[in-house]
């Protein structure tokens, strides 16, 4: 609740009275950073604080538009940070803490490190600012739900494609983004666990993590081509690693088609391999519809509402023959 300001008015004794009827209905001005949060005062719009993993992917600026489009027809207002990558896991508990001493009505959170977290949740549980979660969740009780896309069945799309792909059988790789947040280990295990259940004639030779970062994902993405020669598929598990394999393949110049090429996520780069052969395919999520989805939650939480534990925001598989379709193309973000 924010705490209103009283404002000192001089007059002359003689044009007091009228001063006074005069301002007897205007509205007093708000101070933004006083008050707890979990509820909204006559006049006072809702403020709900949303932390991301990042801004260097443009997953993210969708997620953001989502979100703002939801606030604008909820008559709420958001803020939206996160930072400037995603192994910045201190910095975006740094950020989750001055959200909880802004004490806006709500706060939505997606965890870097689900561990990390944990006494921040407590803080916020302590304030009575309720948390719901987007992408990925922290390993708390308190967040009242997880908008998210179920990563191990994504995982397991992106694998089925693979292999139908490559014949179901030879040697692929995958280049992750995180073995410590959810996303990242959901992604790769799916796919691990659909190739090792169904397709035998298929051998994950190597995993490796290049945090999401192009560059590190395209070194990462030549030293497995090198080490293993008759590799037919690379698999990346987040916009930055698809891109850093896309651009690995295309400094080494091989011809479209030698290694399979699956990724995860959209974005215009992605879109523009795809289209020109080098990337086969990849899984996209619906990132406006987590963005709305949050905030949707987010003011259900502040009015008390009951809220299921995860909310599934789908995931779909596209390439050079469906990207265009109408159901695919609204999900992809340039």
């Amino acid at each position: 609740m924010k705490i209103r300001k009283s404002a000192a008015i001089i007059a002359s004794a003689a044009t007091l009275a009228l001063v006074l009827a005069g301002c007897a209905g205007d509205a007093a001005p708000t101070d933004p950073g006083a008050g707890a949060g979990g509820g909204e005062s006559e006049g006072e719009r809702l403020q709900i604080a949303l932390i991301s993993k990042g801004f260097q992917h443009q997953f993210w600026q969708a997620v953001r538009q989502g979100a703002e489009e939801a606030a604008a027809e909820l008559g709420v207002d958001v803020t939206f940070e996160g930072p400037a990558s995603e192994t910045e896991i201190d910095a975006q508990l740094q950020m989750f803490q001055a959200a909880i001493d802004r004490a806006p009505d709500a706060i939505g959170y997606a965890a870097l490190d689900p561990e990390a977290c944990v006494s921040l949740y407590e803080a916020a549980a302590e304030a009575n600012i309720p948390i719901v979660e987007f992408d990925a969740g922290c390993a708390s009780d308190y967040g009242q739900n997880l908008a998210a896309t179920d990563g191990v069945a994504a995982g397991a799309i992106a694998a089925q494609n693979m292999a139908e792909l490559i014949g179901g059988e030879g040697q692929v790789g995958i280049v992750g983004h995180s073995q410590i947040n959810s996303t990242g280990i959901e992604r790769r295990d799916g796919f691990v666990t659909e190739i090792e259940a169904n397709w035998p004639g298929i051998e994950i030779v190597d995993i490796q993590y290049g945090d999401g970062d192009h560059l590190r994902s395209a070194d990462i993405a030549k030293a497995m081509l090198a080490a293993y020669p008759d590799m037919v598929g690379l698999y990346g598990t987040n916009e930055g690693s698809a891109i850093g394999i896309v651009n690995a393949v295309t400094e080494l110049g091989l011809p479209n088609g030698q290694v399979t090429v699956v990724g995860f996520d959209s974005g215009a780069a992605q879109i523009d391999a795809i289209r020109n052969g080098v990337m086969a395919g990849a899984i996209t999520q619906d990132p406006i519809g987590i963005g709305r989805t949050v905030v949707e939650n987010a003011v259900a939480a502040i009015n008390g509402e009951s809220l299921p534990e995860f909310t599934d925001t789908g995931s779909f598989w596209y390439d050079a023959t469906n990207m265009d379709e109408p159901n695919i193309a609204a999900v992809l973000y340039q």
